[in-house]
């Protein structure tokens, strides 16, 4: 139990940093900005209590809009892919998560790639609405989706494949 709180912790504080330093920082063509902290959202234990995760999104999301100085749209996003987290375990990995035995170093690449593709677009869709809050600007709240995931899914997943645990 120490060292999984360890080891969250540690994540948590590693995706904020490299936020915060590195990536707020990336802002390509005015529609591309990546956003790879959701990661700590993605890959929180399984096992663990839904209202934990939803306060610990919380946390994550107002930490990032308290640098971004965004208003809490961050905070938003993050508790929404919190809340709406076992809905997309389930159609991501199957009867794997009803039994509550996913291991995400162990499962197939296409299931882990459509488990981070649906956080992030369901992130990014409820980020860009907030930010921009315009129906009159609906495409270009599509574009900063579509662009910002497309960077942001890509970045994931690399992150995912150079820190994952190869388990045999």
């Amino acid at each position: 139990m120490n060292n999984l709180l360890s080891v969250n912790s540690v994540r948590f504080i590693v995706l904020v940093l490299i936020q915060v330093l590195i990536f707020n920082n990336i802002n390509f063509l005015g529609y591309i900005n990546p956003y790879p902290y959701i990661l700590f959202i993605a890959f929180f234990p399984v096992k663990s209590n839904r209202a934990i995760i939803i306060l610990l999104g919380f946390l994550l999301g107002i930490i990032i809009d308290m640098f971004l100085d965004s208003g809490g749209i961050n905070a938003a996003a993050c508790v929404f892919i919190a809340y709406a987290r076992p809905l997309i375990l389930k159609f991501s990995f199957g009867t794997m998560y009803e039994h509550h035995n996913i291991k995400f170093g162990a499962v197939d690449f296409g299931s882990k790639i459509t488990y981070i593709t649906l956080l992030v677009v369901l992130h990014h869709i409820i980020l860009f609405s907030l930010e921009i809050f315009s129906l009159s600007k609906i495409i270009l709240v599509i574009q900063k989706t579509l662009f910002s995931s497309i960077f942001t899914i890509l970045l994931s997943i690399i992150i995912t494949i150079i820190f994952s645990r190869k388990s045999k």
